[in-house]
C-alpha cells in the first residue's frame, strides 16, 4: 500500500514511468491498456505503477468531479475479463496537492505476460506500447515458481503428446491472441505454449492448467476433472436413478457438453389460456444454470481431491456440489455476496474468459439470481463449508 508521502511524490514526477495521468475516463481502452502494462511490470521495478484520473498531461488538476460512478467504472475495469491473467489494483478517491483525483494503483503481477484483448501492453519510460516477441519472452521468463497458483503447476507424468496442438492451434489461438500478433508471431510451439502457461518454462511438461484446457484425456492426469450428473425421479438421494452420465474432456468440449445436458433436461410448460401470445415457462433458466455450473468448473479445488463436480436434478430441485470452499478474499461469511470475489484458479479462468465461456468476472452468483427471480424460481441457496460449496437452485412453481 502506498503512503500519503508516496502517493504526493509520484503525483509531482512528471517523468516516472510508474505514473500515468489522464484527465477523465472518457477512454477505458487507453485506460485498460495502461493498467496491463504497469501490471507487467517492463522496466522491473516491483512497485506498483499509478494512474492519476482527473489530472492534465502537464501535472495540472483538471477539475474532475470524483463521484462513486466513476470509482465504480474505473474498478469494474479490471473484472471485464479484457484484461487476462486478472490484475491486483485498488481504486479510491484521494485529494492531493489541493486536487481530487482518482487514483487506480496496480500492482506487479506475478504471472506475466498480462494481455489486453490479446495483446501485450507494456510501458518503457514515457510510452506505452505493445511488447515485442523478446520482451514478452522475457516477461515469461520472470514468473517465479514460489507464486505460482496450482493450476500452473506442472504435471510431471505428462508431456506434449498428451496435449491437443491441433486444437491449440485452430481453436485457443486464434480466441486468445490479436490476429495481427498471430501473424507477426514466428514462434515455435512449444514457446506459444510457454508464453500462454500451458506447458513449464524450460521444459515441454504441461501445466494443469494446459492438460485441463488441451489435454485429450484430462482426468488420466487430474482425476477429478470431470462432471457427474444425476437425474434422480424423487426428492431424496435414496430414490430411483432417472438417468446418469459422466461428462469427461477438455474445457473446450466439456461445457458445451453440460450446456447440452442442462438444456435437455430443462421442461418448458406452455400457457396459451391467459392471453393472446403463447407463452413458455421453462422450470429452470437455462442461462442462470450455465453461469452456476461455469462458476464451479472455475472455481473448484482440482488439488487435493479427486472428486469431480456432482449435479443432481431432483424434482423439486437442483443441487450442485464442488470440492473446495471459499477462496482468498472470500470467506464463510462473504460467499455469494456481490462484490467479493477471488479466483484459486486464475490461469483457468482466463482460458475460459477467452474461449467465451465467461463475459465478466465476478458476476455469475449475481446473475445467476436476477434471472432466477425473473423466471419466478425462489432465491438461489447455497450450503458452504471450509471445503465444500453446494448451490441449490429450487424448481419454479
Amino acid at each position: 500500500m502506498l503512503t500519503d508521502r508516496e502517493l504526493e511524490e509520484l503525483f509531482l514526477d512528471i517523468e516516472s514511468d510508474r505514473v500515468e495521468r489522464k484527465e477523465n475516463a472518457a477512454d477505458p481502452k487507453k485506460i485498460q491498456q495502461v493498467i496491463c502494462a504497469f501490471a507487467n511490470d517492463m522496466p522491473g521495478h516491483q512497485k506498483p505503477g499509478v494512474l492519476f484520473v482527473g489530472v492534465k498531461n502537464d501535472g495540472s488538476c483538471a477539475n474532475l468531479r470524483i463521484d462513486d460512478q466513476l470509482l465504480l467504472t474505473l474498478s469494474q475495469l479490471r473484472s471485464s475479463g479484457n484484461i487476462l491473467p486478472l490484475p491486483s489494483m485498488t481504486v479510491q478517491k484521494r485529494t492531493i496537492c489541493g486536487c481530487d483525483v482518482a487514483v487506480v494503483v496496480v500492482e506487479p503481477s506475478t504471472l506475466p505476460p498480462v494481455r489486453f484483448k490479446g495483446r501485450t501492453w507494456i510501458r518503457i519510460g514515457p510510452q506505452r506500447d505493445t511488447a515485442t516477441i523478446e520482451q514478452e519472452r522475457q516477461l515469461t521468463e520472470r514468473r517465479r515458481a514460489a507464486d505460482k497458483p496450482w493450476d500452473l503447476q506442472p504435471l510431471p507424468s505428462a508431456n506434449l503428446d498428451d496435449l491437443d496442438l491441433t486444437c491449440f492451434r485452430q481453436v485457443y489461438l486464434p480466441a486468445a491472441i490479436d490476429e495481427e500478433i498471430l501473424q507477426q508471431n514466428h514462434r515455435s510451439i512449444e514457446e506459444q505454449l510457454q508464453s500462454l502457461k500451458f506447458i513449464s518454462l524450460g521444459s515441454n511438461t504441461p501445466t494443469v492448467t494446459g492438460m485441463l484446457t488441451l489435454g485429450f484425456s484430462p482426468t488420466n492426469f487430474v482425476p477429478g476433472a470431470y462432471v457427474q450428473f444425476l437425474r434422480i425421479q424423487g426428492t431424496e438421494f435414496s430414490d430411483p436413478i432417472r438417468n446418469q452420465r459422466a461428462i469427461h474432456g477438455p474445457i473446450s468440449t466439456l461445457i458445451p457438453q453440460l450446456d447440452l445436458l442442462i438444456e435437455a433436461n430443462i421442461e418448458i410448460a406452455t400457457d396459451i389460456t391467459s392471453g393472446p401470445v403463447e407463452i413458455r415457462k421453462p422450470d429452470y433458466p437455462v442461462n442462470a444454470l450455465a453461469q452456476l455450473t461455469r462458476n464451479a468448473v472455475m472455481h473448484r479445488s482440482y488439488e487435493g481431491t479427486n472428486a469431480p463436480i456432482r449435479i443432481y436434478w431432483f424434482d423439486d430441485r437442483i443441487e450442485i456440489h464442488n470440492p473446495g470452499g471459499p477462496y482468498g478474499d472470500v470467506s464463510l461469511e462473504t460467499f455469494g455476496k456481490s462484490g467479493f470475489a477471488d479466483y484459486r484458479n486464475p490461469n483457468l479462468a482466463a482460458v475460459m474468459k477467452d474461449l467465451g465461456f465467461v463475459q465478466q468476472f465476478g458476476v455469475g452468483i449475481s446473475t445467476a439470481r436476477r434471472l432466477l427471480a425473473a423466471n419466478h424460481n425462489p432465491e438461489l441457496e447455497f450450503a458452504v463449508t471450509g471445503n465444500h460449496v453446494c448451490a441449490i437452485i429450487r424448481k419454479r412453481t
